[in-house]
């Protein structure tokens, strides 16, 4: 356990990321991820910031009720960890407690750029390896990371309960 929560393992993190495998990205199927994803957080209230990126380019933002300007940081900080490991962030998070290390300390990245918190997904694709990434900040970072993951889940027809790793 890892605070009060016990926390999936990383071979369950590394497990769960390979199920959620696109056929492409093109920014349509980014538009049509990140409504669903709005959807599901409007139907639950939830204070969310929701970020779809492709390489360095976005392609879908959207601020829901209750989130703030502080959660489209923790967005780019938590993407940055993705594009660096081409791992959750959540992963990334669980290795530095796992090793009792930081970001900062271990790969001397600065915290202000990049954040080891769960919330943040790579995304890719068959053929082509990690090609952006998804994430969502406003919840605990479990919950923002579960969050990603089914709206993965459903988008590439899933059936996964809500929420699961």
């Amino acid at each position: 356990m890892i605070g009060s929560v016990e926390w999936p393992t990383l071979e369950d993190i590394m497990r769960a990321e390979g199920e959620v495998v696109l056929p492409e990205l093109t920014e349509k199927m980014a538009y049509g991820i990140g409504c669903q994803a709005v959807d599901a957080g409007l139907q639950h209230g939830l204070p969310i910031a929701i970020g779809l990126w492709r390489g360095e380019r976005q392609l879908f933002h959207c601020a829901l009720p209750g989130s703030t300007r502080d959660n489209d940081e923790w967005l780019r900080r938590k993407g940055r960890v993705v594009m660096r490991f081409e791992r959750s962030s959540l992963y990334v998070a669980r290795l530095c407690r796992d090793q009792e290390t930081t970001l900062a300390e271990r790969f001397a990245l600065p915290p202000s750029r990049f954040a080891a918190a769960g919330g943040a997904v790579p995304l890719r694709v068959r053929g082509a390896g990690v090609v952006g990434w998804m994430g969502v900040s406003g919840l605990p970072q479990l919950d923002d990371h579960q969050f990603v993951m089914k709206t993965l889940r459903d988008y590439l027809g899933g059936t996964s309960p809500w929420p699961t790793l």
